[in-house]
């Protein structure tokens, strides 16, 4: 049988994987869905992320953005339907018999210090415990899990959740300082003395703000301490009318949350607009001011609709819940009366980006426009505690204000400190500090000494009786993720019910299962071209060997994989049996598992 030579092309040619920062093989789960075996999704979704649970919930699902399906009609609903195996067999199971425990390799003598206890510096915890490192977390609050706890809102995340998830990775002996803040504390030198290596897992816990007149006003809130305010319980008065600047998903999770519960309140201040990611806060805030017990919500944005960097389906629930949106307008001053804000005062907005794409937004300052306001959310931004860092004798910064990191190793200019998350790369998606946590895991078990168990190569897997000729998978549309009703969005109820058994069973079914591939065996092949009369995508092809730049003289047999769907319509016309369907279990779907044990 002919295999490409280059057998990387696998892991690539699974695209929900290969968008994964983790590279969850989602093909692989959803398929153990459809086909009733939830333990096996389930563990499949577990291996390689230790927040399996939490990302069933929040994950940004860059997966669904790449599938196949989306091509077609929409995509899988892949985040969805990790929910669905996660609470049958994650910690959110009642009774939880855990799937995955504790390490039994040996102990290791060196001991690494992480400074933060957000999602990346828990992942990086996590591995570095499966591989019997000495592991000592250092967190500056008394509460564990960063941004999952006091960013993300609960009516989005349950706590108890998350801290049970956090209690799993604890419970591998990991040593947890709690209110041990690196720089009033701890210094970074007396890390450095105690411990063989340092990972440095800082949040981006300051507000940007804005240098407009009125800034300074009683009312004008930073997106991100009135997010750390509000889900810690404290109670702020906003007032009826909110007005919320940003565009992204913590201004949207904001406004709503203000929408909601009167007796939640808010308490903020936030930062400068620099390029798009800073501006991924604006759909909290929004949904958190609805929460606060705002009447009246209304987010500013400088972009248009399909510009705004938050994501389609929080614009959706935020819209359906009542916050208003005003696009193209960026804010000129804050009205004040007698220190207190009555107002914002918008211009229009000409651009937002430069020709080559970079944030550079332009404006006509003769258009204004004023939005009268008892609260004003500054949600474009976060910034990351510097003075925490030992000054001149600490890492390099980056002149994006980040602490300078090597993108592939993760070390620092220092010998034996590695950076990840929100400190080396700004703030980013829940999945990336994940992923980057295990990197950095992964840099320093090599550095010193250890190897990786997981063979880095790839296999092709033959699949003996696989065919979807009675299979109705390519007309199931994808069905909708249930949600409450709006009238009963209150408090900190969880909008999101997730999906029933036949729900699940249906959407997992609609999966192109690109984890399988094609293939030709050239010696039985006899280009009859039947395979090219009944694919019904037309994708494959009978060419001469030039037109594909190969120096051979004869014919190429041609496959766009990128739009292949896996019905084996194909395979079953074959006359010689030249065609075959196999799985690909390459690096990508091996190399960042961790051992699990599945109870008997």
């Amino acid at each position: 049988m002919a295999i490409p030579l280059e057998l990387s092309y696998y892991d690539s040619n699974i695209p929900c994987m290969a968008a994964c920062p983790v590279h969850t093989n989602a093909g692989a789960y959803v398929a153990a869905i459809a086909e009733g075996d939830d333990k096996t999704a389930y563990l499949t979704a577990r291996m390689p992320n230790p927040f399996a649970s939490v990302c069933g919930r929040v994950c940004a699902a860059p997966c669904e953005d790449a599938c196949r399906r989306g091509e077609i009609d929409q995509p899988i609903a892949i985040r969805a339907l990790k929910r669905f195996v996660t609470e049958k067999y994650g910690p959110e199971a009642s009774p939880y018999k855990p799937s995955v425990v504790a390490m039994d390799r040996p102990e290791r003598s060196e001991s690494i210090g992480i400074v933060g206890g957000g999602p990346a510096g828990l992942a990086a915890a996590h591995d570095l415990r499966l591989h019997g490192y000495q592991v000592t977390l250092y967190e500056a609050t008394e509460i564990l899990g960063g941004m999952m706890v006091l960013g993300i809102p609960e009516y989005r995340l349950d706590r108890g959740l998350v801290q049970s998830e956090i209690d799993t990775i604890i419970g591998l002996g990991v040593d947890v300082k709690m209110g041990t803040k690196l720089g009033t504390d701890v210094t970074l030198a007396e890390l450095r003395d105690h411990h063989d290596g340092v990972m440095l897992a800082l949040g981006a816990t300051l507000g940007r703000g804005l240098d407009i007149p009125g800034n300074e006003a009683d009312g004008v809130l930073r997106a991100i301490e009135f997010l750390l305010n509000i889900n810690q319980g404290f109670s702020v008065d906003v007032g009826e009318r909110v007005v919320v600047i940003g565009g992204g998903n913590v201004a949207m999770d904001a406004a709503r949350t203000a929408l909601r519960a009167a007796e939640y309140g808010q308490q903020a201040s936030t930062g400068d607009i620099e390029d798009d990611s800073d501006l991924a806060e604006a759909v909290d805030v929004a949904r958190s001011a609805v929460r606060a017990g705002a009447k009246d919500v209304t987010v500013v944005a400088l972009e248009s609709l399909e510009e705004m960097p938050a994501a389609e389906f929080e614009i959706e629930e935020a819209e359906i819940e009542g916050i208003e949106f005003r696009h193209r307008l960026g804010p000129h001053r804050i009205e004040v009366e007698d220190g207190v804000v009555t107002g914002l005062t918008t211009v229009k907005v000409l651009s937002v980006f430069d020709e080559s794409g970079r944030f550079a937004p332009t404006f006509d300052l003769e258009i204004t426009e004023t939005f009268d306001a008892d609260t004003v959310i500054i949600a474009i931004g976060q910034a990351i505690d510097f003075d925490a860092i030992d000054g001149d004798s600490g890492p390099e910064i980056s002149p994006r204000r980040t602490i300078q990191t090597d993108p592939i190793k993760f070390t620092t200019s220092l010998p034996n400190v590695w950076a990840a998350g929100d400190a080396a790369f700004g703030p980013r998606n829940l999945i990336d500090a994940i992923a980057e946590g295990r990197k950095v895991a992964a840099d320093i078990h090599r550095t010193f000494g250890g190897t990786e168990e997981q063979e880095q190569s790839g296999t092709m897997i033959p699949l003996r009786s696989f065919h979807r000729l009675d299979d109705l998978y390519d007309r199931i549309p994808r069905q909708e993720i249930p949600t409450l009703p709006t009238d009963r969005r209150i408090g900190l109820a969880e909008v999101e019910t997730g999906f029933s058994e036949e729900e699940a069973r249906a959407e997992a079914q609609r999966c192109l299962r690109c984890f399988a591939n094609i293939q030709l065996d050239a010696e039985l092949c006899v280009l009859c071209g039947l395979c090219v009369d009944v694919c019904p995508f037309n994708l494959i092809s009978i060419v001469p060997a030039v037109d594909v730049d190969l120096a051979e003289r004869g014919t190429a047999l041609l496959l766009d994989e990128s739009k292949c769907i896996r019905c084996a319509l194909c395979i079953e016309r074959c006359p010689t049996a030249a065609l075959s369907m196999s799985v690909w279990s390459g690096v990508g779907a091996l190399s960042v598992q961790v051992p699990v044990e599945v109870d008997a």
